[in-house]
C-alpha cells in the first residue's frame, strides 16, 4: 500500500551532535535499531531513548526490527556510560528501554535499575522514564527496577489479545497487564504507562477494550500510533488508520480516565515523552 500523505515526514537536520555523542559512549538507541520515523526529529531537539543490555534480543516480534540472535553478556559500565552520554546531551528527561534479555535470571532488571542511579548521580534534576519488557512475569525483578525509583514505569501491550501469536508469539497480554498492575501494587504512586499500535488487523472495537484494560489494571498515560513495516521481514501494514479514527480513539481514552494520551499516526511511545509527563500531572 502506498504511503498515504498524512504519514510522510521530511528528514529534520539538526545542528546538535547526537548521533557523535551516543557513538563516543558505544550506545544504542531504540529510535535507530527499530528504525522509528521521529529519530531525525528527537535527535535534533535533542533526545533519545537509549537501549540498554546491547542490541541483540532473546524473542522475535513481528513488528519489530531489532536483531534476534543470542545476546552478549551485560556491560557493568553500561550505566554509567549512558549517565554520561545524557549528561553530555544536556537531557532534562531520559528514556531507557532495553532489548528483551529471557536469558538473564532478573531478565536485566538490575542493570535498569544501576542505570537509573548512575543518571541520579549526573543528573539529579532530571527526571527518568523507564519502558521496559515483562521480566517474564517475575515480580522480584519489577520490584528492583520499581526500588531504584523511576519516575515513570512503561510497558508496551503493543496490540490487541487475538493479534498477539503473530505479533508477539513469546509475550502474553495477561501477563503484560498483570505487569502494568504489579507495578501500582508494589508502588501505589507510580506513574504508569502503555502504548499499543494499530493498523496490524485488529478492530476498533478490541482496541477499546485493550484500553479498558489498561485502565483496569491503573495504567495512567496511554499512547497510540500506526505501526509502520520497518523491514521487508517484518508483518506487512494491514491497514493505514486514518487520523479521523486516532481522534476518536483520543477521545475514548479521555473518557475512560487516562491522565494523558497521545493517539495519532505518527506518535510513539517514548516520543515527546517529557511533554506527555508534565501534562499528565
Amino acid at each position: 500500500m502506498r504511503l498515504p500523505h498524512w504519514l510522510k515526514t521530511k528528514e529534520i537536520i539538526g545542528s546538535h551532535n547526537t548521533k557523535q555523542i551516543l557513538r563516543n559512549h558505544r550506545l544504542s538507541t531504540v529510535c535507530e535499531e527499530a528504525r522509528c520515523p521521529n529519530r531525525g526529529h528527537c535527535f535534533s531537539k535533542p533526545t533519545a531513548t537509549f537501549m540498554i543490555l546491547g542490541d541483540r534480543c532473546t524473542r522475535n516480534c513481528g513488528f519489530c526490527s531489532v536483531n534476534s540472535a543470542s545476546p552478549m553478556p551485560p556491560d557493568p559500565e553500561e550505566p554509567e556510560r549512558v549517565a554520561r552520554a545524557a549528561r553530555d546531551m544536556g537531557l532534562r528527561y531520559v528514556v531507557i528501554t532495553s532489548v528483551t534479555r529471557d536469558d538473564l535470571p532478573d531478565g536485566g532488571a538490575s542493570q535498569f535499575a544501576a542505570t537509573i542511579r548512575a543518571l541520579r548521580e549526573y543528573l539529579p534534576e532530571a527526571k527518568v522514564e523507564v519502558l521496559t519488557p515483562d521480566f517474564g512475569g517475575d515480580p522480584d525483578a519489577l520490584k528492583t527496577v520499581l526500588d531504584a525509583e523511576p519516575d515513570v514505569f512503561n510497558h508496551n501491550v503493543e496490540t490487541v489479545p487475538r493479534l498477539y501469536q503473530t505479533v508477539r508469539p513469546q509475550a502474553n497480554y495477561e501477563r503484560s497487564l498483570m505487569v502494568l498492575k504489579n507495578a501500582k501494587v508494589l508502588s501505589p504512586l507510580q506513574t504508569t504507562k502503555s502504548g499499543l499500535m494499530v493498523g496490524l488487523g485488529e478492530t476498533f472495537d478490541e482496541v477499546v477494550m485493550v484500553m479498558k484494560d489498561l485502565r483496569r489494571v491503573g495504567c495512567d498515560i496511554i499512547t497510540i500510533g500506526q505501526y509502520l513495516r520497518p523491514r521487508r521481514e517484518n508483518l506487512p501494514v494491514y491497514e493505514y488508520i486514518h487520523p479521523e479514527v486516532f481522534e476518536e480513539y483520543s477521545r475514548i481514552a479521555r473518557e475512560l480516565g487516562f491522565s494523558f494520551v497521545a493517539s495519532g499516526p505518527l506518535v510513539r511511545s517514548s516520543m515527546n515523552a517529557e511533554e506527555m509527563y508534565s501534562l499528565s500531572r
